[in-house]
């Protein structure tokens, strides 16, 4: 195994977070690079983790919590920590140590860059950066909003917790018309895909549904919202869990039209 820093050479495997084989992966690659671009200038770092064969099987992106969806200060924030785990593409490389790997060789880095702790966060399911899992390597749990829970490791006595940003505003409605909104905070391919998806979907109900896009890549915008990350159909924030599929939220809005 060998943790390796992002070049250009691994970048696909990055902006597609490594199913390079899923086409609807495919779909928020653009997104993802322009995100990496602008955060890249902010100390975003990235890092991959690589088996023996040379096949990149994981990896890690991080940057100061202050360009994040949660307050703090002098903090590194986790957005995500991801082994492949489906058997199309490179096939399951779970359970050998490399999300260990991955988020030791963060810390590592964390400390080098003299920040004052490392903040993650994960679901109490476990489909998808679990919080058992962070709680296993050291990790504290310092706040929760729903079924998301925010967990950190301190590295000075002087560190403040951090702490969630909760969800604010909701989209504006239009009497007669159903509103399908998308914040855009770019960061994961699988969200990028979903809303690219849902570009396409509202244009075959005509002039029944408008279609607005707020990018939340400034944290005014989180703040107002409370949320990085939404794909509101009407006041009701659909996207809960893993990305939805072009059919299931070709369903949710047709339900919606429907109803007028």
């Amino acid at each position: 195994m060998e943790i390796i820093d992002l070049s250009e050479g691994t970048r696909i495997d990055y902006f597609t977070c490594l199913e390079e084989w899923s086409e609807e992966m495919k779909d928020g690659v653009c997104r993802k690079e322009c995100w990496y671009n602008g955060m890249r200038e902010k100390g975003l770092r990235v890092k991959l983790a690589r088996n023996d064969s040379g096949t990149v099987a994981g990896m890690i992106q991080y940057a100061p919590i202050e360009h994040s969806w949660v307050e703090g200060k002098n903090l590194y924030f986790v957005y995500c920590i991801w082994v492949h785990g489906h058997k199309k593409g490179r096939g399951d490389l779970r359970k050998h140590g490399f999300g260990t790997a991955l988020l030791q060789a963060a810390e590592d880095d964390v400390k080098r860059l003299q920040s004052n702790g490392l903040v993650v966060w994960g679901v109490i399911l476990p489909f998808y950066m679990h919080a058992g899992w962070f709680k296993k390597h050291g990790y504290s749990k310092v706040d929760r909003n729903g079924i998301r829970v925010l967990l950190w490791k301190r590295f000075s006595d002087e560190a403040d917790r951090p702490r969630w940003i909760r969800a604010k505003k909701k989209p504006e409605l239009v009497p007669g018309k159903v509103v399908v909104t998308a914040l855009a905070y770019g960061w994961c391919s699988g969200i990028n895909g979903m809303l690219e998806r849902a570009k396409k979907i509202y244009i075959e109900f005509g002039d029944k549904v408008i279609f607005r896009e707020i990018y939340m890549s400034n944290r005014e915008a989180i703040r107002e919202w409370g949320i990085s990350d939404g794909l509101f159909v009407d006041e009701r924030n659909i996207y809960k869990g893993p990305p939805l599929s072009y059919n299931k939220i070709k369903e949710i809005i047709g339900k919606k039209v429907r109803k007028l």
